[in-house]
């Protein structure tokens, strides 16, 4: 009897995982098939309604991923005038909105850097420079990717880095799974990478993304520039206490770099030197990032991004193939597709009521309210898309700034800057994802570290939103 009962409950188990796809598509039309049919709560539309349940719908598909995110995104641009909340003319010129173009603009210059051999060539001189130690060589894994990024997509950079990381571990004969210096050398970069990536523009394609999303709701702006000053402090107090919890928890247990170093040497010697197309890319990388700086407010960061993709082909200093290869086409539909219904959700006021009846009316100061949202929007993100969590958190987010008289742009902050910090779990970005594929790395070795990296970033994001953003003009 009870190895029937066994049977039964592992053959149960096993169809429920095959058709879990099947019940998660039922259940999330069901849910808006009730929605779109419910009375009319006090203080909501009918086309706040109908928003909600296009958000219900998108938020469970984005969660689960029972569809790819980007196809989600194109189900909110076409459920979006089927249920008159826009028209189509609004919603897919919202699909091509600056953001678009920018995210897209940088993708292809990343792709360029990266197909020259340039970034390569780079990663490679800093490490063999600073690995004269394990200790250096560590330090030099974990700043090199997060100097890289900032000007290309983290993803692109834990990409690029992975390979190398993987020789060295070769090289040095450390065992996986087990030895503390190989676990320490392959987090390193992947933590790199994700405080990296919230200094600018380039390092994730959500902070454009949240920007947007901003402009389409308030008209308010952030320019390159103002992001790098309010994240920057952020950024360098992570990557200290980061070093630190690394060397706390993965001893280094080896003494000597030298197979590793020579490895390097002899990768830098069969690049050669570096070519007329790697000098010609990093004079036009310098140029445009200038330009982002001082001129994103009077040109535009897509005109400059655009313009400088232009310049890439007129010099051929990349060939479309190489733009093929590199470029996540899926995420320029999702970000898309995100702004569409995140401006729908604030302009119907449904992001509004929402956020009301799930937050606003429990919090009555404007402080714990930035702790709510910054620490719903990084616990988020270690589940799902930081991309997915901007969409979701940042109607409510900016409908909340203007309940509570809080300047929205510290909102978007608040929002943007904690999406992208997950370092628990190998499906939270997938530069923790490369990581852990290594195989010289558990999951228990990620996630008590991370864990507390988590915390020190929830903190630090409080701390500086109260402490440093009023100086440079973002009160709350």
């Amino acid at each position: 009897m009870n190895d029937y009962k066994s049977s039964f409950f592992a053959s149960s188990l096993r169809f429920f995982i095959e058709k879990r796809r099947f019940f998660v598509i039922a259940i999330a039309i069901l849910l808006f098939l009730i929605i779109l049919n419910l009375p009319l709560p006090q203080g909501l539309t009918s086309e706040g309604r109908s928003a909600i349940a296009v958000f219900v719908l998108c938020l469970t598909f984005w969660v689960t991923a029972v569809i790819p995110l980007q196809i989600t995104s194109l189900l909110a641009i076409v459920l979006l005038p089927v249920l008159n909340i826009m028209t189509s003319s609004e919603a897919y010129a919202l699909f091509g909105n600056k953001a678009v173009f920018f995210i897209l603009g940088a993708f292809i210059l990343a792709a360029a850097v990266m197909s020259s051999g340039l970034s390569t060539r780079l990663a490679l001189l800093v490490l063999n420079r600073f690995g004269n130690s394990p200790l250096q060589l560590l330090s030099s894994l974990f700043l090199v990717t997060a100097l890289f990024s900032h000007f290309i997509s983290e993803h692109a950079v834990a990409a690029m880095i992975f390979p190398i990381t993987l020789e060295i571990a070769r090289e040095l004969k450390l065992q996986p799974s087990k030895s503390s210096y190989a676990k320490a050398i392959f987090i390193a970069p992947a933590w790199g990478c994700i405080i990296g990536g919230i200094g600018t523009f380039l390092g994730g394609a959500r902070n454009p993304l949240a920007v947007e999303i901003l402009y389409e709701s308030t008209g308010s702006y952030i320019g390159f520039f103002e992001w790098i000053k309010a994240a920057f402090p952020i950024v360098f107090i992570n990557l200290l206490f980061g070093f630190l919890i690394l060397l706390l928890f993965f001893r280094i247990d080896i003494k000597d770099t030298s197979p590793a170093k020579k490895n390097l040497e002899k990768k830098i010697k069969v690049l050669g030197k570096m070519t007329q197309r790697e000098k010609l890319i990093s004079i036009l990388m310098l140029a445009t990032i200038t330009a982002w700086m001082f001129f994103s407010k009077t040109i535009g960061i897509a005109n400059i991004a655009i313009i400088a993709v232009v310049l890439v082909f007129l010099f051929k200093l990349a060939k479309w193939k190489d733009v093929e290869e590199n470029v996540n086409w899926g995420i320029i539909l999702m970000y898309g597709g995100a702004i569409c219904l995140g401006f729908a959700l604030e302009k119907s006021g449904a992001a509004l009521w929402i956020a009301n009846f799930f937050i606003g009316n429990y919090i009555k100061s404007p402080f714990w309210l930035i702790v709510i949202i910054a620490a719903v929007s990084l616990y988020l993100t270690e589940g799902i898309s930081n991309s997915a969590v901007v969409a979701i958190m940042m109607p409510l987010g900016i409908s909340l700034a203007k309940q509570f008289g809080i300047d929205a742009r510290v909102m978007t902050f608040a929002i943007a800057i904690p999406s992208g910090l997950a370092f628990c779990l190998p499906m939270s970005t997938p530069a923790t994802a490369i990581a852990y594929s290594s195989g010289y790395v558990n999951i228990k070795d990620m996630v008590l570290p991370g864990f507390i990296l988590t915390i020190i970033s929830l903190l630090n994001v409080i701390l500086i939103s109260k402490i440093y953003w009023p100086f440079i003009g973002l009160i709350y």
